[in-house]
Formats: structure tokens, C-alpha cells, sequence
């Protein structure tokens, strides 16, 4: 097993998580929690306190666990299934023409 010296002394020399996880044959998300303690996919449960240890980040840690990032509003698929789901919400319709002409 990978110590978290060893990583840690990798991000010392400037390599990424990534890096360290094909240097080491571990997951990026493996490597950050031997480093930090805490798993990458922890979201918004850490305290500051926690998110100064050696090696953590501030924010967006869960891209080491959840890498393929995309926005889905760019597939015509999502676009027609939003048209769908306003067009069946009379009640928010009503509250949006309120809202604009209130």
C-alpha cells in the first residue's frame, strides 16, 4: 500500500493526483484519502479546518472520483425534455407570468 508520506512527497514535487495515481497504481481518489485522510467524493461535509490539511483541496475534490464533467444542456435530448416538463407545469407557468408581469 501506498503511504501518505510517499504521497505527499510526490504533490511536493509538483505532481497532480493523477499523476500520482499512474505513478503509484492507485486511484486519484485513492491517493487523496491516503493523503488527507478524507475521500475525494466528500463534497461540502468538510470544515475549513479539514481542508487545510497537506494535500487537500479547497474545493472540487470530487473530480478525482467523478472525472467526465459535462453540461448536459448541450444534448438536444435534455433541451426537448425541459420543453416537455414546462409545457406540463401549468402551476409554474402561471407563477412565471406573474413574476414577469406582476
Amino acid at each position: 500500500m501506498v503511504s501518505k508520506q510517499t504521497v505527499l512527497d510526490l504533490l511536493d514535487k509538483g505532481l497532480d493526483y493523477h499523476q500520482i495515481a499512474a505513478r503509484t497504481g492507485i486511484s486519484a481518489g485513492t491517493a487523496y484519502l491516503i493523503a488527507t485522510g478524507m475521500p475525494a467524493d466528500g463534497g461540502d461535509s468538510y470544515t475549513q479546518e479539514m481542508r487545510q490539511r497537506p494535500g487537500a483541496f479547497q474545493s472540487r475534490s470530487q473530480l478525482l472520483v467523478h472525472q467526465a464533467e459535462e453540461n448536459p444542456t448541450t444534448k438536444p435530448e435534455v433541451g426537448e425534455w425541459i420543453k416537455e416538463r414546462l409545457a406540463a407545469d401549468t402551476q409554474m407557468r402561471a407563477a412565471g407570468q406573474t413574476a414577469t408581469h406582476g
